[in-house]
């Protein structure tokens, strides 16, 4: 059996030891220094750390090292851009305003924002994120994100739309049901939501929308109208801890929102997570998704 040093193979897998890591370990360590017997202890450590912070962080995707968990080459051959309806975000053979289904049937959103399409290798990467705690994906995954909305950003002005929808202003992640959280012990909607509203310079409310409804999971149901019916009434405003007013409508009353999540496949979700955001009194609301299951006849994936 090949000798390996314990964890830290393990952790230089897993992108624990990149540079940016390695850099706030030191300026953690740094600080603590200051009031520990004058750093005698931790001086040390902050050499070896720095000396961490040089070496390459491994590529998620290919394996290779170099700078991030997603290398460009990485990027570029699996995150390219595709034609998809502006409405609802499902990948078309030429871009269009709506599909067919978002004329016969228009959602209560504005624009869906996609950045990825739900297959090889980010259904891996996200299932990871995910259900496996490797919350540390998260940074690479809204940066992703991120990048789609500039392109998107940069579409709709060369477009030159006579009357384009307002961008914008609050950053809200689609919930979990607290029963859901306890389990995860993290909404990766909100850890995506966070770090692209840091990106855009946005606000960010974690608690604009709750999850009154804990209904079965949306990956263990079929068809669109099963898990239509299935998130039925599933989404409220916050209810406020002090006045009697709601904070949830408070929060996003006039406020156009950009409604985040992980992965989108039928829309049912984002359809009533978006409804309950207009009815507490929202202006307008857009979604920006992670990833995009292709249309239902040829994959599925969970919502």
């Amino acid at each position: 059996m090949p000798l390996q040093r314990p964890g830290v193979e393990r952790a230089r897998a897993r992108g624990f030891l990149s540079g940016r890591c390695a850099r706030n370990a030191c300026n953690a360590f740094a600080a603590i220094a200051a009031f520990t017997h004058r750093g005698q202890y931790i001086d040390p450590m902050l050499g070896a750390l720095r000396s961490l912070a040089l070496l390459p962080g491994q590529c998620e995707v290919c394996r290779a090292f170099g700078e991030g968990l997603i290398c460009a080459a990485c990027r570029a051959q699996h995150a390219r851009l595709r034609a998809r309806c502006a409405r609802c975000g499902l990948a078309l053979g030429a871009a269009a305003p709506a599909c067919g289904a978002c004329l016969r049937e228009p959602p209560p959103y504005e624009r869906t924002v996609c950045a990825l399409e739900y297959g090889f290798p980010w259904d891996r990467l996200i299932s990871a994120f995910k259900f496996h705690r490797r919350v540390e994906l998260a940074g690479a995954l809204a940066a992703l994100l991120a990048e789609a909305i500039e392109r998107d950003d940069a579409a709709r002005g060369a477009q030159a739309e006579a009357a384009p929808p307002a961008p914008p202003r609050l950053v809200v992640p689609v919930p979990l049901s607290p029963a859901r959280l306890a389990e995860r012990g993290f909404n990766q909607a909100w850890e995506l939501a966070r770090r692209v509203a840091r990106l855009r310079g946005l606000p960010a409310e974690a608690r604009a929308l709750q999850r009154v409804l804990d209904a079965p999971a949306q990956a263990t149901l079929a068809g669109r109208a099963e898990r239509l019916r299935n998130l039925r009434h599933a989404f409220a405003p916050a209810a406020s801890s002090g006045t009697g007013a709601r904070a949830g409508a408070r929060n996003v009353a006039g406020h156009d929102v950009a409604l985040v999540d992980d992965v989108m496949t039928t829309g049912a979700t984002a359809r009533e997570a978006a409804a309950a955001l207009l009815r507490a009194g929202a202006r307008s609301v857009h979604l920006w998704v992670l990833a995009r299951t292709p249309a239902p006849a040829n994959a599925a994936a969970p919502a």
